[in-house]
């Protein structure tokens, strides 16, 4: 039988059983599919057990209850924040700190302080998850968390603190520019690339000629592109073409992947 045909109790208990990971997702994402009163009381009731895997599915459905619109929001946000005041394990914790991701748009001084309180948290994962939390919020005391991750010895913590505060906020400060630009030489591709996108989105100038010398030395990627489009200046034509030859007769199956990418960037330039 279909799992869509399945009741939410069955689906509930098989979750508590799941063998596999790929059925546990799946069984996970039927359930957020389903936003009525049921789905959210049995999941917020297992948020709130005292076994963490329980509280863990409970709080994998009601992060993403409904989607969008989420089914009781206020009330589930308030759920994260609650648990928040009790130790957690590692693996809770971090569920905790992506659900507040997935519905950060309305949070409260008083909530985003309690986030701040982890900020000096040494797990890589916790501090990935938290990156996840105060990501997208246009609020200085966050933004300048994110600002200190961005200095992280971790490629993915600056990675991924790098994208929050050039790419996922508004706000545009001497604060954020000069944190972009201490990763614009970053020693990790992507770490480079989201620093130079989130320049490019505040109409820096001075990027121009990081992205001329990037292209000179074939270092291009699909942020590179992203950032090109942003500014949108034709100086970067000539250069653009020369990758594209270059990647049309490159042998390198990963150069020469490369060529629609080119293609789609240069079209869009020359308009």
């Amino acid at each position: 039988m279909s799992r869509k045909k399945w009741t939410s109790e069955k689906i509930f208990n098989r979750l508590l059983n799941n063998k596999t990971q790929k059925t546990y997702w799946e069984n996970i994402s039927e359930l957020r599919r389903r936003p009525n009163q049921y789905v959210f009381e049995k999941a917020y009731e297992f948020a709130k057990s005292d076994n963490d895997k329980q509280k863990i599915i409970g709080l994998y459905i009601l992060q993403q209850l409904g989607f969008d619109p989420r089914y009781n929001k206020k009330q589930t946000v308030e759920l994260h924040f609650e648990l928040l005041e009790k130790t957690q394990s590692k693996n809770v914790l971090k569920s905790i700190f992506h659900g507040i991701g997935h519905n950060n748009d309305e949070l409260s001084d008083k909530h985003i302080l309690k986030l701040i309180d982890f900020k000096n948290v040494k797990d890589i994962d916790i501090k990935h998850a938290l990156i996840s939390a105060l990501s997208g919020i246009e609020n200085s005391k966050a933004i300048n968390v994110l600002i200190s991750f961005t200095k992280d010895k971790a490629s993915s913590i600056r990675n991924w603190a790098t994208f929050g505060i050039g790419n996922l906020i508004e706000t545009d400060n001497i604060d954020i520019r000069n944190a972009l630009w201490n990763r614009v030489n970053d020693d990790d591709f992507e770490t480079k690339s989201e620093a130079i996108v989130g320049l490019a989105n505040r109409k820096d100038k001075r990027i121009k000629n990081i992205i001329i010398s990037e292209l000179e030395n074939g270092d291009y990627g699909t942020l590179l592109f992203e950032a090109i489009l942003t500014i949108k200046d034709k100086d970067f034509l000539p250069l653009l073409n020369r990758n594209l030859e270059i990647a049309k007769n490159d042998k390198d199956d990963i150069k020469n992947g490369w060529v629609l990418a080119l293609e789609g960037t240069i079209e869009e330039l020359e308009k």
